[in-house]
């Protein structure tokens, strides 16, 4: 058996065995746990206290917003540490220059990302709102210039 047969049916054998105990384990939840619905168990849970108003309500996209952004720097700093890692032996190949350029134009494209969210205002937790005839007042008629 040549040696790449030999990983072939060692990665198959393990992807076997995960894929069995994944399904495994849903189906033994799925034998044991209590099949009783109705009652209480359609009403919706929000922390032990009762539900107030509807349960489909809009969520304020700022929200998601930096949840996005945390991990676009989160994903950032995972990527840094094992460049950082390397970077030694790239140097002692040849190859520095081409690695460190290759994450100074990684970490340009992640600053420009941030800058423009910080230029738009995207970071801002409360934006300024759009300014309206009846809430906004002619900044030339309070200092007298018409």
């Amino acid at each position: 058996m040549t040696e790449s047969t030999r990983f072939a049916i060692e990665l198959l054998l393990f992807a076997a065995v995960g894929t069995a105990l994944g399904l495994g384990a849903l189906l033994f939840g799925k034998l044991l746990r209590p099949k009783n619905p109705g009652g209480l168990k359609g009403e919706i849970y929000e922390c032990g206290e009762p539900p107030i108003g509807p349960a489909w309500v809009q969520f304020d996209l700022r929200f998601y917003v930096v949840a996005l952004v945390f991990v676009v720097f989160d994903v950032e700093i995972a990527l840094l540490y094992p460049w950082a890692v390397v970077y030694r032996d790239c140097i002692a190949r040849g190859l520095g220059p081409s690695a460190f350029w290759a994450m100074v134009f990684f970490l340009g494209l992640i600053s420009i990302g941030f800058l423009y969210l910080w230029r738009f205002g995207y970071l801002d937790w409360v934006r300024a709102g759009p300014c309206l005839p009846k809430n906004c007042k002619d900044k030339s008629a309070e200092d007298g210039d018409h």
